[in-house]
C-alpha cells in the first residue's frame, strides 16, 4: 500500500524537507500541502489521505482545532501532529481532539517517515517509555474534567489487557505478563480497538484512565 499523506504546516521549509525525502519513496506519497488548518482540513475531505502531518501553531485555524474537525469527520485519516514536549497544553489539547501520535521537529526525518508509516497502518506511535511520561502528566492535570468512563462490553482478559496497554506496555511485554503468545496480544488489542471503538493505542490508554483502571498519584515522576 502506498501512504498518501497531506503535509499540513505554516513553514514551507519544514513541508518542503519533509516533500523531499518523501519523494524517493516508494511506499508514501504526499497528496497534499497545507499551511493553515482551515487548508488541511479541506484537503483531507477533498484527497482522503491515509495520514496527515499536522502542525500545531498555525494560522486562521490551529492544529488542534483541525485534528478535531477531521477526526470527527467522515474520513479515516490518522493524524500525527507535530510539536515539542514544551507545548505540554497543546500535546494534550491534540490527544483530546483524536490524534494518532505526537513527534517533535528536532527528530531525524528518517524517523518522522517511519512514524508515518507506523500510524498508517494502525499500530501504536509513541514508544512505551514516552507514553508513560505523556499519559502521566496529562491524567494528572486538573483540566479539562472528565467523567468517569463505563467500559462495557469485553471480557475480564480484554480488561486486563487494557490495563497493561495503558501502563504502557508493549505487545511483546504483555504476552510475557500474561504468558500468551505476541499474535494474541495483538489479537486482543484489536479486539479492544473494535469494542471501544477507538483509533488507536494512544485513545486506549485515555479510556483505561478514564475508566479508573490504572491511577498516577499527583506528582508522580
Amino acid at each position: 500500500m502506498t501512504v498518501r499523506v497531506i503535509l499540513a504546516d505554516d513553514q514551507e521549509l519544514i513541508r518542503t524537507a519533509l516533500r523531499m525525502v518523501m519523494a524517493d519513496l516508494e511506499d508514501v506519497e504526499v497528496v497534499g500541502e497545507a499551511s493553515t488548518g482551515a487548508e488541511a482540513v479541506a484537503l483531507t475531505e477533498e484527497l482522503g489521505p491515509h495520514v496527515v502531518v499536522m502542525d500545531i501553531r498555525m494560522p486562521e485555524m490551529d492544529g488542534i482545532e483541525a485534528t478535531r474537525r477531521i477526526t470527527a469527520g467522515s474520513t479515516d485519516a490518522r493524524i500525527v501532529v507535530l510539536t515539542t514536549f514544551d507545548d505540554d497544553d497543546y500535546v494534550y489539547g491534540a490527544l483530546y481532539a483524536g490524534a494518532s501520535g505526537f513527534l517533535v521537529k528536532d527528530m531525524a526525518l528518517d524517523d518522522i517517515i517511519g512514524a508515518v508509516r507506523v500510524v498508517a497502518a494502525g499500530d501504536a506511535l509513541i514508544a512505551p517509555g514516552v507514553t508513560r511520561r505523556l499519559i502521566r502528566d496529562f491524567t494528572a492535570r486538573p483540566e479539562p474534567v472528565r467523567a468517569h468512563r463505563e467500559l462495557s462490553g469485553i471480557t475480564d482478559r480484554e480488561r486486563e489487557v487494557l490495563t497493561l496497554v495503558a501502563s504502557g506496555l508493549s505487545n511483546t511485554e504483555i504476552a510475557a505478563e500474561l504468558y500468551i503468545s505476541v499474535a494474541t496480544a495483538k489479537t486482543y488489542l484489536t479486539r479492544l480497538l473494535t469494542k471501544l471503538d477507538a483509533r488507536d493505542r494512544v485513545q486506549l490508554v485515555i479510556m483505561a484512565y478514564e475508566a479508573g483502571l490504572v491511577s498516577v498519584p499527583r506528582g508522580a515522576s
